[in-house]
């Protein structure tokens, strides 16, 4: 399956029904009044996060949701049925913006969110509603109101705990592929990684979710190489694995590279805790693996951990460290009660 993680969508909700003009025919009652019906209101739009989902590719098939129009109102009092309903179904951490691209709408992160896009139409009344003491047989009756319609953007976010970052070639892929289960290609050559990969660690008897990123160069920002767009899976994170390979001629360069593509990105992603690895140890002799542990150590301002996850070496203590920030992010949370939705002549 395609990975695809932004979409653009037209909605488009239910007209409501339009009322009946009708009258009472009865045998031996001569003036048997009005009896039309209501219209039914037309079908919403709703957008739900789902379970199963992980990319948004069924919306590149089909960009065009319109929900039912409801049914016209009938005599005998008989009010038109309402109109179905559309729901998009969306893997959780969704977010959803207006035609501009930045309005956010709505940001779907847990399983079962649902939240009204477009409302229907209300239907409109029969003509008993105009009856009245000195106009006993109106012949008037409304049409329904007409949905709403608008384009949408759908913006997947993944949901990860710890999320990896570094150059191409630094060892991402190969160091998601030895802790969890996932299957990424691997290969000797930048950009292997073209889409997001997930995994579940576990390490200590406690699982967390890991995100592998394809690698940022400089001017990532600028649109070189495939640009930053990918760094918005890793918002989510708790804590940060950043990579930096042993074979790199100057591991300072590359982690400030990196750091540098971060802060322009914005977004918080440099505030996040972060763990610093000289990746791929196990390719350069000892005298440079530390000199090459010392100038990092500079860099960063911590203490990097040895890695290669070919042999397994500092695996462990990586995990482990994860683990930690992404314990100690949990315990500073604190449950923020959630908003209701605003309304129109609501009062404050």
């Amino acid at each position: 399956m395609k990975f695809l993680d932004q979409a653009k969508v037209y909605i488009r909700s239910g007209d409501g029904g339009a009322g009946a003009v009708s009258f009472r025919r009865e045998k031996f009652i001569e003036f048997g009044g009005p009896d039309g019906g209501d219209g039914g209101r037309g079908g919403d739009v709703w957008a739900e996060a789902v379970d199963g989902l992980n990319t948004l590719i069924d919306y590149r098939y089909q960009q065009h949701f319109k929900a039912q129009t409801g049914v016209h109102g009938m005599g005998r009092n008989r009010t038109g049925a309402k109109g179905s309903d559309v729901t998009l179904k969306v893997p959780a951490g969704t977010q959803i913006y207006g035609e501009d691209n930045e309005t956010l709408i709505c940001d779907l992160t847990q399983t079962g969110e649902r939240f009204l896009l477009a409302k229907g139409g209300n239907g409109g009344f029969g003509n008993q509603h105009f009856k009245t003491s000195t106009n006993r047989a109106p012949r008037r009756a409304n049409p329904g109101l007409p949905g709403e319609e608008l384009t949408i953007w759908l913006r997947l976010k993944l949901i990860a705990d710890a999320g990896l970052v570094g150059l191409p070639n630094a060892g991402k892929s190969t160091f998601l592929a030895a802790v969890t289960a996932a299957k990424p290609k691997i290969a000797d050559y930048p950009f292997t990684t073209l889409h997001p990969n997930l995994g579940v660690v576990r390490i200590d008897a406690r699982e967390f979710v890991l995100a592998d990123i394809p690698g940022l160069i400089e001017g990532a920002h600028e649109g070189v190489g495939i640009g930053d767009r990918f760094l918005g899976h890793v918002e989510r994170t708790r804590v940060l694995l950043h990579l930096v390979s042993a074979r790199e001629e100057s591991p300072t360069k590359a982690y400030r590279t990196v750091r540098g593509e971060l802060e322009a990105y914005g977004h918080g992603l440099t505030d996040k805790p972060e763990v610093v690895a000289l990746s791929q140890a196990d390719t350069v002799d000892a005298k440079s693996r530390a000199s090459k542990l010392a100038a990092l150590k500079k860099a960063c301002g911590g203490q990097p951990i040895l890695l290669s996850a070919a042999t397994g070496e500092g695996v462990q203590e990586v995990l482990r460290a994860l683990a930690a920030g992404i314990g100690e992010t949990r315990l500073r949370e604190t449950p923020v009660k959630a908003e209701s939705r605003w309304e129109p002549g609501r009062d404050e």
